[in-house]
């Protein structure tokens, strides 16, 4: 399996909505997304792409600027007005107008027409993967205790038996996930996108090193414990659950 393809299966089955006028454009998005495993829906104009964003639901908008009738433009200003699904931008325009007056509408990125559709994949994979992972840390509480533990995301705080301990950014990150999701494997490449985003580019090893600092600063001190599971990744146990 490719690199993308791997990081598109990885996103799970997603909802895609393609809004494009040019058929043999639509035809293609449509084939090429399908067959790495997304459901599609499609539209033809501004006017039909907008409601059926806002019957369907779907997890991300493939949204073209030159429509008939009602503009992308338009049709991304009336969606965020009410949702905040993800929107790619997709025209045969290239100016940085053009893409900052998509951006500031409200868009999470833009695709220039040609387009290979590997790039196509790429970006839907990223978009999704970063409105996840937004999606997850506000549904994480601002305060989780456990026992003399405390994590306070609010203020970005972290207490043991009442004392601050000192974090880095992104120690602080992995162990609020971690804590966040408990009792579960996570894989380095799950831990590295949700953690330290869609777009980092490094050794993965970077998250043993950061894991091996927590144990350090915490082992034997707290109710829960860092677990290696070989062969899949870490899982965060609570002591006696």
């Amino acid at each position: 399996m490719n690199r993308v393809a791997s990081q598109v299966a990885s996103t799970g089955w997603a909802k895609i909505l393609v809004i494009e006028d040019d058929e043999g454009i639509r035809d293609t998005l449509k084939y090429n997304l399908l067959a790495a495993g997304f459901g599609v829906q499609e539209a033809r104009d501004g006017v039909s792409g907008l409601r059926l964003a806002r019957s369907l639901k779907p997890d991300l908008v493939l949204l073209d600027l030159m429509l008939p009738g009602m503009s992308g433009v338009e049709v991304c200003r009336a969606l965020r007005k009410t949702s905040s699904t993800p929107i790619i931008m997709v025209t045969a325009k290239d100016s940085e107008v053009d893409k900052i007056v998509g951006l500031e509408l409200g868009a999470d990125d833009y695709i220039t027409k040609p387009f290979s559709i590997r790039e196509v994949l790429a970006r839907v994979n990223a978009v999704l993967r970063r409105s996840r992972a937004e999606a997850a840390e506000r549904a994480l509480p601002d305060r989780d205790a456990l026992g003399n533990f405390v994590i306070d995301r609010a203020a970005r705080r972290v207490l043991l038996d009442g004392v601050d301990v000192k974090l880095t950014a992104r120690e602080f990150d992995l162990i609020s996930y971690l804590i966040g999701h408990p009792e579960r494997v996570h894989s380095r490449e799950v831990i590295l996108q949700q953690v330290w985003g869609p777009g980092f580019m490094g050794d993965r090893k970077t998250v043993d090193v950061h894991v091996r600092w927590l144990r350090e600063k915490f082992a034997g001190r707290v109710g829960f414990e860092i677990v290696t599971v070989r062969g899949a990744g870490y899982r965060l146990d609570r002591k006696g659950a």
